[in-house]
């Protein structure tokens, strides 16, 4: 291993967080209360929504905007296969059933275009893998994956042709951002981007409360019926029933969850929303230099950046061209770490995961560029505390592993050697 050792991930906490938290501590008020109200009512303004949960993971605001929909058995919701667990499994928490859309080769993002297909395939006599006929396409649920946005007003205008509702799975998108052109403002994730926005707060994100997420909405009743569940369905929530000016009294009206957000992780939460533009700019700046000083290395693919988009840079994904290398992604991350740069692959799709393989029969030709994109996906470390000389070790480190298993041609004696050799590609693209 080499001298440096650079993490995938490292938390910026700064004094005003520790200083907030030792408050909060000092309060006797340590679950959900003030400091969850200032958090909630802070970031609503941050993304300009009119409604904010605050809650104890993505997850949860998930489960609880799914639930607020309505989302039942019978009902199909269209998930894209290049995600997380959490997107797929809340709608199996309710029932419904996950219908897996392949993406987009570009972007990652849901493509849209297999949505169609896939919808197309349930309304008829064959719907795809082992799903069962009937099933009713109530929503869809994007993901910004990385921290750079889909499309949302194409995003939007396919859901309102079809009648489904949106929920965004934002985990990494804040404080990110789109626009249709540069005379237009931008428009923060979560500012009416869909029927509810999701985001994740959890410690390698690109703010954190340790663990945690929020709910965004427009819609008054969905806010409402959120705050409800997220607490074990009861009419009062904790910091109702113990104020001074609250009532003991409650009644439970719907069987809730535990879903609330404590004052002690809102404490870190505060300060990190105040200094979320200076971290977005930093892991831009770093960003910035790898994509700059990695840009002649052909034996990788960079990720694209669309002039309309305010990346959040939650992630940094590269693509191998394994047609110019002589060692595979596994390898190639076996070597990072023996250098000792950490990293992670984001991520397995989820037909690969034996569940939905044996539970709905995916398979990789239902979902084929996903199947072939994560075979080439390596996240390289990008956090806001990333030093300079840390990012120079991962550059460093990735253009000399590039270089050591760049595959060569073989030149034999033999005159019709190189015209029956093997092209090498420069950067492969999926198709």
């Amino acid at each position: 291993m080499g001298a440096t050792m650079v993490p995938f991930f490292r938390p910026d906490i700064g004094d005003d967080e520790l200083e907030e938290v030792g408050q909060t501590l000092r309060s006797g008020w340590l679950t959900t209360g003030p400091r969850v109200r200032a958090f909630e009512t802070a970031f609503q303004a941050a993304v300009g929504a009119e409604h904010a949960l605050a809650v104890n993971s993505c997850t949860a605001a998930l489960h609880l905007a799914l639930e607020a929909l309505g989302t039942k058995p019978g009902d199909a919701v269209l998930v894209p296969t290049l995600t997380f667990a959490a997107t797929a499994e809340v709608v199996r928490y309710l029932g419904a059933t996950p219908i897996l859309v392949d993406c987009d080769p570009r972007t990652l993002h849901i493509d849209l275009v297999d949505a169609t297909r896939k919808l197309e395939q349930l309304r008829s006599s064959r719907p795809p893998g082992n799903l069962p006929h009937g099933l009713r396409p109530v929503g869809i649920i994007p993901v910004h994956v990385g921290g750079t946005m889909v499309d949302v007003d194409i995003l939007n205008g396919f859901a309102a042709r079809h009648q489904l509702w949106t929920v965004d799975d934002a985990a990494h998108a804040f404080p990110a951002a789109w626009r249709r052109s540069a005379a237009e403002p931008w428009r923060q994730c979560g500012e009416d981007t869909a029927t509810i926005s999701c985001f994740s707060f959890y410690a390698n994100k690109t703010i954190t409360t340790a663990e945690g997420g929020m709910a965004v909405t427009s819609n008054a009743a969905l806010a409402a019926r959120m705050r409800t569940m997220a607490l074990h369905g009861l009419s009062k929530d904790a910091w109702d029933r113990y104020s001074g000016s609250g009532t003991w009294d409650y009644e439970i009206v719907a069987p809730g969850f535990k879903y609330n957000l404590t004052d002690v992780a809102a404490a870190i939460g505060i300060h990190q929303l105040r200094r979320s533009g200076q971290m977005r700019a930093r892991r831009q700046q770093i960003a910035e230099a790898y994509l700059e000083q990695l840009s002649d290395v052909e034996e990788i693919e960079l990720p694209d950046v669309d002039a309309d988009r305010l990346h959040a840079w939650h992630l940094f994904p590269i693509r191998l061209s394994l047609d110019a290398l002589a060692i595979d992604r596994n390898e190639f991350i076996r070597e990072l770490h023996r250098e000792g740069i950490a990293c992670s692959v984001h991520w397995r799709p989820l037909h690969l995961h034996r569940y939905y393989r044996d539970t709905f029969a995916w398979c990789g030709a239902d979902l084929p560029v996903a199947t072939a994109v994560w075979e080439r996906l390596i996240s390289l470390p990008l956090f806001s505390t990333m030093t300079d000389e840390e990012r120079d070790a991962v550059v460093t480190t990735v253009r000399a592993l590039c270089q050591r298993h760049r595959r060569t041609l073989a030149v034999h004696s033999a005159p019709y050697a190189m015209d029956n050799a093997p092209a090498v590609a420069g950067n492969a693209s999926v198709a």
